[in-house]
């Protein structure tokens, strides 16, 4: 099975955490998903934080397959 785990902060501050298992793949082969969900709504006192911190809004993604850590991606985001 693959596994997905996204972790979104603001500040240090966990703002947002995504669980994701996906079933059985094919091994070699060509496979595609769409993954939708809810984003929380910003005042826009918020969002003007938001845009005056660039790089406090951070990510952290873990891609398992079982219980095997294959891949972490982090990343910065900066809004304009």
């Amino acid at each position: 099975s693959f596994r997905k785990i996204e972790r979104h902060y603001y500040k240090g501050e966990l703002l947002r955490n995504y669980d994701f298992t996906f079933g059985f793949c094919i091994p070699s082969s060509t496979n595609t998903w769409e993954a939708v969900y809810d984003m929380p709504v910003n005042s826009q006192e918020q969002v003007d934080d938001m845009i005056g911190s660039p790089n406090e809004h951070t990510s952290d993604t873990f891609y398992f397959v079982g219980d095997k850590l294959i891949m972490h991606n982090k990343a910065y985001f900066q809004y304009v």
